[in-house]
């Protein structure tokens, strides 16, 4: 995949893991795009580790899916470090 479709991948892929993350992770527009970004690039990479093939043999579908995944867990990390936790407020 180009570096524009790992983009585009991570910018959908950031946008829904903040949808699917609960709380106030922080961070607008940009910080949320660069995370998701950085997890498609993370759970392309893991997936690739992982299972032995490419992740464009995968499919567009289960290519967002990884991309989401790793923004997931990007999106956590990053909770943990800027001192954000999902969840309730008190």
């Amino acid at each position: 995949m180009a570096i524009i479709g790992w983009i585009v991948l991570g910018l959908i892929a950031g946008a829904l893991a903040k949808l699917i993350m609960p709380g106030n992770q922080g961070g607008g527009i940009i910080v949320t795009m660069l995370l998701g970004i950085v997890g498609a690039v993370l759970g392309g990479f893991l997936f690739s580790a992982i299972s032995g093939q490419g992740i464009n043999e995968s499919g567009w579908v289960m290519s967002l899916v990884i991309a989401t995944v790793g923004a997931l867990v990007v999106l956590f990390i990053w909770g943990l470090i800027t001192g954000r936790r999902g969840g309730a407020r008190r």
